[in-house]
């Protein structure tokens, strides 16, 4: 299991659908340990164009046009994550990372120092 990668997730706690797709957002040494949990945000089919979004599709092994809700962070047990669905890009991990910055409200990215 992988920062980036999209499972989908069969009778989410909470969520009427009977599945739905969601991002692995934590940092890869949680993922990696042995914690029980890790967070998630959930993916749904309507895109507002809001900076918390991140838009995916197809390209990321979607059925359809999508966006990733970083307003809707949860805790997922790292066992209901095992319908694989796809993966984002390097450009697209980016987006999360900017959308997770404002969806926290935490200080933007300096750039690194030369």
């Amino acid at each position: 299991m992988k920062r980036g990668e999209l499972y989908r997730v069969r009778r989410p706690p909470g969520d009427p659908k009977p599945a739905r797709v969601f991002v692995v957002v934590s940092r890869q040494p949680l993922i990696d340990s042995t914690f029980a949990t890790v967070v998630c945000a959930p993916v749904f089919t309507q895109y507002h164009g809001l900076p918390t979004q991140v838009s995916v599709g197809t390209a990321e092994g979607l059925k359809h046009e999508s966006a990733i809700q970083c307003d809707g962070l949860m805790s997922l047990e790292k066992s209901r994550l095992t319908d694989y669905a796809g993966e984002l890009t390097f450009d697209k991990l980016r987006e999360l990372d900017d959308a997770l910055l404002v969806a926290l409200a935490l200080p933007a990215r300096r750039p690194a120092s030369l």
